[in-house]
């Protein structure tokens, strides 16, 4: 007992031998995601998009016109701009070259201060410094004041000191870096060619007449090249974002203007669309999850609309004030400020916290709307009128939820007759079956583990959720019942912490109509259970489309290739070739041993890489616009493997 007395005083003491100091770039290395928010994909490419942010900066200063980004064999990368170049001249403070302090040095640049840079995304002086830390080598190349220089580094220390190397022109000046990122701190390294250029067609939107170059050398077989140059800034960015879309009205609205120091440009359009989409940035960064310069954007929105609705009769006196959500529905807008000193929330940046962007933006924007609605009267009233019908319809859509909910609460907390739960009542070990058909329902039912295991089958082809209101999604039968089976509610009340399952799988046939089902459940995730998506707790079950017996050996197929590369290995034994044309032609032991036991089981995750890229396919694919859905049809027909005709 006192050998366990002192052990635990010895564990437990905590005094200044305990004190750890970090030397130069070590705390990045020990903690990469506080500096770059993960070690995954997300992460990975943060680290290209720092050093391109320093590229912006000098672009917004007026200093840079040209960014050339490039993906080399092996995952490595090159950024190049023709701005002023790093200075590399002798830091007074630490006596060396200021190039070397840049990059290896957290907290060091020359943003802090406002003389280099009016306007800066990268404030906190670490995006550098924090690539040059996760790299296992980094090389820069600055072409300044007739000079070449360069210096090297690995994981983040200098290999030797800054050295001229040759002379350069003007026209050569600017920075070059060049790194590869370490695979002990990224569990993969691969860059997603999709990820980068909606990333820098975005920031070409972005900044008036900058071109920004990206190329993909990493495969001789399937090079890139895509080069973006926008003279109309982000009006041009609103009708990239619609291009699927049909706008409700002709004439679409812009405003530029500065307010105490703060450059303000926002525009937006309705389309015949019910989802909002609104995309704000600070300094030529996006800030995903908005933040002050949005909530005055939001502000002033709906303060003009509510002020002309009442001026012109559209709101009787008893009706109240369109809500936000009323005058958003089918919104699109941009929201770009700069702003000398922006308070971001932690090193990626995803919302702006700076109370005078707010304002600013409010101001902005209240009195160039109040001005377009004067200019462009029947612009006006078009928006108006969707506003209104908005609230009617939302009104509908809170009744129609509210029934779902208490029918719910009513009936048992009761679950969809239909539903075969599991006797688990841990979401993180249980799993639901979205089953396509009723004969599919019986054998999975027959087939799986009740202890862990629910099944739901779904009549038929669920309704459509991307052309339609909530209201109208809530009078599907399948839709209520997935949603009661869910426990999570829907829409404002969307709850993911009672969330029954933490995997939720669809299981339709392997043919067009399990296709096409598949695509309307998706669809209905991403609509409304988006964050379930996020979480990691959407599957697909993948199961076999063909079973091959030879002899008593049995062979599961998912495809036409597996489907050959078996019989080839079977040579010239006699074998018996099946194809199942649903999930019910499987019995409950081939739909367990092929597609529900989860020591054999094949499950995609769904993911969504690009929320943005994402939102627009579904648009396309299940919106109401005809010529895009075609033309993405013709485009990647020849791709399909499996196509039943």
């Amino acid at each position: 007992m006192a050998e366990e007395k002192k052990q635990k005083k010895e564990t437990t003491s905590y005094g200044a031998k305990d004190i750890e100091i970090l030397e130069g770039l070590e705390p990045v290395r020990k903690r990469p995601a506080m500096y770059i928010g993960s070690t995954g994909p997300e992460g990975l490419h943060h680290l290209i998009y720092e050093i391109v942010d320093n590229s912006i900066d000098e672009a917004i200063a007026g200093y840079c016109n040209k960014i050339d980004i490039v993906l080399l064999p092996g995952e490595r990368v090159q950024v190049r701009d023709n701005g002023r170049g790093i200075p590399v001249d002798i830091h007074a403070k630490t006596k060396k070259s200021a190039l070397e302090v840049v990059l290896t040095t957290l907290h060091a640049g020359a943003k802090f201060e406002n003389k280099a840079y009016q306007v800066s995304g990268g404030l906190h002086g670490v995006g550098s410094s924090v690539v040059c830390a996760l790299s296992t080598f980094m090389r820069a190349e600055v072409c300044k004041d007739g000079g070449k220089y360069m210096q090297e580094y690995k994981y983040g220390k200098p290999q030797d000191q800054v050295k001229k190397i040759e002379k350069c022109t003007e026209k050569d000046r600017g920075t070059t870096i060049i790194f590869d990122a370490d695979p002990k701190i990224f569990p993969e390294v691969k860059y997603s060619r999709n990820t980068l250029i909606n990333h820098f067609r975005q920031q070409a939107y972005l900044i008036k007449g900058i071109k920004i170059n990206f190329s993909d050398l990493r495969d001789k077989d399937d090079l890139l090249e895509y080069h973006f140059y926008f003279e109309g800034g982000i009006a041009s960015y609103l009708k990239h974002l619609i291009k699927n879309n049909q706008a409700i009205h002709p004439n679409f609205f812009y405003t530029s203007g500065e307010k105490n120091d703060i450059l303000v440009e926002a525009a937006f359009c309705y389309t015949d669309e019910y989802e909002i989409s609104e995309h704000s940035f600070a300094n030529n960064i996006h800030n995903p999850e908005g933040g002050t310069h949005l909530t005055g954007f939001r502000t002033a929105l709906t303060r003009v609309i509510n002020d002309y609705a009442k001026k012109e009769g559209f709101l009787k006196e008893a009706e109240q004030n369109l809500s936000g959500d009323d005058v958003r529905e089918g919104l699109t807008a941009v929201i770009s400020i700069k702003i000398r000193e922006p308070q971001f929330e932690g090193q990626t940046k995803t919302k702006l916290g700076n109370p005078e962007a707010r304002s600013a933006t409010e101001s902005v924007v209240n009195e160039a709307m109040a001005k377009f609605f004067e200019e462009y009267p029947q612009d006006a009233k078009l928006i108006v009128d969707r506003c209104v019908l908005s609230a009617k319809a939302r009104r509908a859509a809170r009744a129609a939820k509210d029934t779902v909910l208490r029918k719910g609460i009513l009936e048992g907390l009761s679950l969809p007759g239909k539903l075969a739960d599991c006797s688990s009542r841990k979401p993180e070990e249980s799993e639901i079956y979205l089953v396509e058909g009723e004969s599919a329902g019986g054998s999975s039912r027959q087939a799986r583990d009740r202890r862990f295991q629910a099944i739901l089958p779904l009549k038929g082809k669920i309704l459509n959720v991307e052309k339609v209101r909530l209201d109208r999604a809530l009078d599907s039968k399948e839709i209520k019942s997935l949603v009661i089976a869910m426990g999570t509610a829907i829409s404002d009340d969307f709850n993911i912490e009672k969330l029954r399952y933490h995997r939720i799988i669809l299981m339709t046939d392997a043919d067009s109509d399990g296709n096409h089902i598949r695509t309307l459940l998706l669809t209905l995730f991403f609509r409304y259970f988006k964050a379930i998506i996020e979480k990691g707790y959407l599957y697909i079950a993948q199961p076999p489309l063909y079973k091959i017996q030879s002899g008593k050996e049995l062979k599961y197929a998912f495809d036409d290739e597996a489907k050959e590369r078996m019989l080839k290995d079977l040579g010239s034994r006699p074998s018996s070739v099946q194809r199942y044309k649903g999930l019910g032609e499987m019995n409950a032991s081939e739909l367990w041993d092929t597609t529900m036991d989860p020591k054999t089981r094949v499950l995609l995750q769904v993911k969504i890489d690009d929320a943005q890229v994402a939102d627009e396919v579904f648009d396309m694919l299940m919106g109401k616009e005809v010529p895009p859905r075609k033309k993405f049809i013709q485009l990647y027909a020849k791709r399909v493997r499996n196509l039943d005709i």
